[in-house]
């Protein structure tokens, strides 16, 4: 039995004390429903106790710079392998992180420059856009600067007394920054801005921190007089404090390429050294392929052995259908399925073997073109002696699997039973959810459109799009299709700055924490409580397990936490409240037979029923609608899945009134049963007057379209043409559709 990893009696949020054997050195696919439980049982606790196992074999003192990962709930798990998962997460988001920076490549470039690059100008930190000694002196390589319109800040026909004179938070008159002002003495109170001296202006709006000589009596005796530019960017612009006001911000703030390096974030120095008449900055900037071809003909003895790493490193990326990405990426720009497909192209070549490699959901954000390449890449893993791990909901990869698990048959507390394990063709014969839809064909929805009133979007130039001109249709469904990298989003980007009042649904993390649940993300929890105080007219604080309700002995945490010094703490469910946070004189009180801990317990469905009289009720109605009526109203967020994350951005966003939608990549993450609720959703939205335009990869959702775009023929810079824009069954006769032969297959 070796050969298998064995799991007996998981219970890990919803699954069933289940039993399950996998195969080592083999391809397993996870499968079923959205909310079944195929993360909990891959992710949460096979990989973490993996994870969690390997953590402990270091000593104590290093355990506590770890991640953490605790015990799963689970009977034993026998013959685990270490684990490498490979997420769809960026890594933590960082200015300076740059493709080349995260794979390594971009070391190995610097060193051969350092050696062979003429003419010298320094060692390898000399190359570095993260060091002194090679950043740009005026971005500090970051390649950008950000310009404060100070008029937009500060309103010049007002003086420092009136009420809006600064218009950020804590600048506000009366405010403890406005004070520093106010209070400095410096400046007449009643006199407008635009009426300052000059000198007085350049001490208003530049001048540096420093102590000030003799101020009044009511200036804090510790305090710094500092210019409003130099405290914007110093306490709010890079801080988290802009973070938390980020969107007014942006109305004053305009980021842009940093003037004196042209955005190559290193200084004029080292762009001055070349190798075959290509400076590294210019490398950087080359897609891989090309970059591939430079590594190849240098001829240098000095760069054989860097030569080989580069071209070992490159290699993977380029097979992996990477192809149209550059070093000088930011990490920040890439999907989470970019991000991942990195991931994997890093130990595509890797000496260790007898590894599980988790994946989740690589077919994320790929046409079916580039499925080819992934599929390649995944069996490489296998057949370097390692055990691969899915979950995944696309028809190819899942049949690429020598094993598959399918979980259900439904979501939620309807889920977490297995439903079949078996191969493919197996599957196949099988009743499931999963079998059923994937031997379901779909039809075109529409053998004609003639809608009356479109929106005409003339010479768009973004990134990599080729002044190309497009027309939408109104109260119709848009779908942008085209390989990875090949204009979709850049596209959907410049619609959206054409459009008034568009609701853009983006694949942005919506801060998931543990904290979070859908009830406070629908910031419906203050509703609920005010009924709970109407009801039985009592303060509203005693329905806040954060406030008076809380319970004494956890204070509302639902766990008591125990340090133990180095080793990890030990967190156990509170003794006293049972993990339900309240007070338990609170649970006494309850509205309509139910009290504040229980009906926080309550499915989105079941809470519907009874909240159906009151307004925020539309907001759990537009859960249901999304297809995400089993989750409980305390869930914490973190333990959705991706794909139920994005489509609980899409509930927030629903609106009675018509309006004009851009949705990048809905079905991420969804299983094809879920995928055909959806477009139910599409079409019911359309009947209400509203206009989507979405960019997807599902054939389903293609199908279902009124207009279909195209943009091609591959990524970067050899994408961004127009190649088809018309009805999505007519693309079938376009000879330069790359979509159309994947539209005939199904």
């Amino acid at each position: 039995m070796d050969e298998f990893i064995i799991v007996k009696d998981a219970h890990e949020h919803n699954l069933k004390h289940v039993d399950v054997k996998i195969p080592k050195k083999k391809i397993t696919v996870f499968t079923g429903v959205s909310g079944s439980g195929k993360s909990s049982l891959c992710m949460d606790t096979i990989a973490a106790e993996s994870r969690r196992e390997l953590n402990d074999t270091f000593p104590s003192f290093v355990q506590q710079y770890l991640p953490k990962y605790g015990r799963p709930s689970v009977g034993l798990i026998k013959n685990l392998p270490i684990t490498m998962i490979l997420d769809q997460k960026k890594p933590a988001s960082n200015s300076r992180s740059t493709v080349g920076t995260y794979t390594d490549i971009y070391a190995f470039l610097r060193l051969l420059y350092s050696r062979i690059g003429q003419p010298f100008v320094g060692y390898s930190d000399a190359f570095s856009f993260n060091h002194p000694k090679g950043w740009c002196k005026t971005c500090e390589g970051i390649g950008q600067v950000t310009d404060l319109d100070i008029h937009k800040l500060v309103d010049f026909d007002k003086c420092l007394n009136d009420q809006g004179v600064i218009n950020f938070p804590a600048f506000t008159t009366g405010a403890w920054r406005w004070k520093r002002y106010a209070y400095s003495g410096l400046f007449d109170l009643h006199k407008k801005i635009k009426d300052y001296s000059e000198e007085e202006l350049n001490l208003f709006l530049y001048e540096p921190q420093r102590k000030l000589n003799n101020p009044p009596s009511n200036w804090p005796k510790s305090a710094k007089y500092e210019g409003i530019y130099p405290r914007m960017y110093r306490s709010i612009i890079y801080t988290k404090e802009g973070k938390r006001h980020q969107k007014l911000l942006d109305k004053m703030i305009e980021t842009k390429e940093c003037p004196s390096c042209k955005g190559s974030r290193l200084n004029e120095k080292n762009r001055t050294c070349t190798i075959n008449g290509l400076s590294i900055d210019e490398l950087l900037k080359l897609q891989i392929p090309d970059l591939v071809e430079f590594i190849e003909r240098i001829s240098d003895p000095h760069a054989i052995e860097i030569k080989s790493e580069l071209i070992n490193r490159l290699a993977p990326l380029k097979a992996i259908g990477l192809s149209y990405i550059s070093l000088n990426r930011s990490m920040n720009s890439l999907s989470g399925g970019e991000a991942q497909r990195i991931k994997i192209a890093r130990y595509i070549n890797s000496a260790l073997t007898d590894v599980i490699y988790v994946l989740d959901e690589p077919s994320v954000g790929l046409h079916h073109h580039d499925i080819l390449k992934l599929e390649d890449a995944i069996k490489s893993l296998r057949d370097r002696g390692n055990t691969v791990l899915m979950v995944e909901h696309h028809k190819g990869i899942i049949s690429l699997a020598d094993w598959i698990v399918d979980i259900g048959p439904g979501s939620g507390e309807h889920g977490g039973q297995i439903v079949f394990e078996g191969s493919y063709s197996d599957l196949l014969k099988s009743d499931t959810i999963t079998s059923q839809m994937l031997t379901k064909t779909s039809n075109f929805k529409y053998e004609a459109y003639h809608g009356e009133k479109w929106m005409d979007f003339k010479n768009l130039t973004h990134n990599n799009l080729k002044n190309i001109s497009v027309k939408i249709p109104m109260h119709a469904i848009t779908v942008i299709a085209g390989v990875a990298g090949s204009g979709k989003s850049s596209l959907a980007h410049m619609i959206a700055k054409e459009v008034n009042d568009c609701i853009y649904i983006s694949q942005t993390n919506i801060g998931a924490n543990s904290r979070s649940t859908p009830a406070t993300y629908l910031k419906i929890s203050d509703g609920i409580r005010q009924l709970f105080a109407n009801e039985n007219k009592v303060a509203l604080a005693n329905f806040s397990f954060n406030s008076k309700g809380g319970c004494k002995h956890c204070n509302g945490k639902g766990i008591v936490v125990s340090e133990m010094g180095f080793m990890d703490k030990i967190e156990a469910v509170c003794e006293v409240c049972h993990g339900k946070r309240y007070d338990q004189s609170v649970l006494k009180y309850e509205y309509r037979g139910y009290n504040i801990a229980e009906i926080f317990d309550l499915s989105v469905n079941e809470a519907f029923k009874i909240f159906a009289d009151h307004s925020f009720s539309v907001k759990l109605k537009h859960l249901y609608q999304v297809g995400l009526g089993y989750l409980h109203l305390n869930q914490s967020l973190n333990t959705l899945s991706g794909g139920e994350l994005q489509r609980m951005k899409l509930a927030t966003a629903l609106s009675d009134k018509p309006s004009f939608y851009i949705l990048d990549e809905p079905t991420d993450g969804l299983h094809l049963k879920d995928v055909s609720t959806l477009i139910e959703l599409f079409e019911k939205m359309i009947e209400e007057g509203h206009t989507l335009l979405i960019i997807d990869h599902h054939l389903d959702v293609l199908k279902a379209g009124h207009h279909l775009i195209e943009l091609g023929p591959e990524g970067g810079m050899n994408g961004g043409y127009l190649l088809y824009e018309g009805l999505p069954k007519a693309i079938l006769d376009e000879s330069l559709s790359i979509t159309k032969r994947y539209l005939r297959l199904d």
